[in-house]
């Protein structure tokens, strides 16, 4: 199903007097600590280059596309604090949306990888110890590199700012991707599926059995037990899966139901600008 002529919906964005100042400040915050506290993970990686394995090298890829995403901040900020309004032209705006999406869903694979190499550390520490190889795991991260990278590519092949009512220019809006696919709803469904479910599903049960193994490797060993190191492994692992579905979830979740909304009828004008203050939040 259509979306409703987007002509008519001119209220699109009658949230900006708040989204300019709140989304700047957000971003203010979140770029100089996110720049921060990946730089100093890099710098305790790479100061220990003789240890390097399938861990540090996992993690330094997760840095370096924290850091990328990071640098896409500031000229959101701008955008936002501009009041949906961005004036450095259709280039700079694919590049700054190539790079947010880019570094979004490596960093997503990234966590995944994670997850699963400490799984079969765990579990399969010798039938699948290849998989940790440095080696190999360098051909793993520079596959995600590609694979990500070949995913957001199309993004480059179409307009990504409009001029709206008020002459102000949009860019990076859902709205500005109506009509330039048929089977948007289709597409973006299958790419919430692929990109954020199966990951999440993945860390999920990794960390799981990895809470389970280490539950009953306690019971087996009071002194582990007593040391009180399996509880904070199960702390630790509790924390990162906590991080990634709070942080990946809203927006996932947003956009899929929105989408299978879609599918079934056409939303009016005011439940695209829920959808649109909801995508601005998440």
């Amino acid at each position: 199903m259509m979306s409703p002529d987007l002509e008519n919906c001119t209220n699109l964005y009658d949230h900006r007097p708040v989204a300019r100042v709140l989304i700047p400040l957000a971003y203010s915050i979140i770029c100089p600590v996110g720049l921060l506290g990946n730089a100093l993970a890099l710098h305790v990686i790479f100061s220990n280059i003789t240890k390097i394995n399938s861990i540090t090298l996992y993690s330094a890829n997760l840095a370096v596309s924290d850091i990328m995403f990071c640098l896409s901040l500031p000229l959101r900020a701008v955008y936002y604090g501009l009041g949906f309004h961005w004036p450095l032209g259709e280039g700079l705006c694919k590049a700054i949306t190539l790079l947010f999406y880019l570094n979004c869903y490596a960093g997503v694979n990234f966590m995944t990888c994670l997850a699963v190499d400490r799984f079969v550390a765990m579990v399969f520490p010798q039938s699948l110890v290849k998989l940790r190889k440095v080696k190999n795991v360098r051909l793993v991260c520079l596959a995600i590199w590609l694979l990500v990278f070949a995913q957001t590519l199309p993004l480059l092949t179409i307009n990504l700012t409009k001029t709206e009512h008020d002459n102000s220019i949009t860019c990076m809006e859902y709205p500005n991707f109506e009509g330039l696919f048929k089977g948007l709803p289709y597409m973006l469904i299958v790419g919430v599926v692929l990109g954020f479910g199966v990951p999440v599903v993945t860390i999920i049960a990794c960390y799981s059995i990895l809470t389970r193994k280490l539950r009953l490797a306690a019971k087996s060993n009071r002194l582990t037990e007593r040391s009180g190191r399996t509880k904070k492994a199960r702390g630790v692992i509790a924390g990162v899966v906590f991080v990634f579905v709070v942080c990946f979830s809203p927006y996932h979740i947003d956009l899929l139901q929105y989408m299978i909304r879609k599918l079934f009828y056409a939303p009016d004008c005011t439940e695209l600008q829920s959808f649109q203050i909801s995508l601005h939040i998440t």
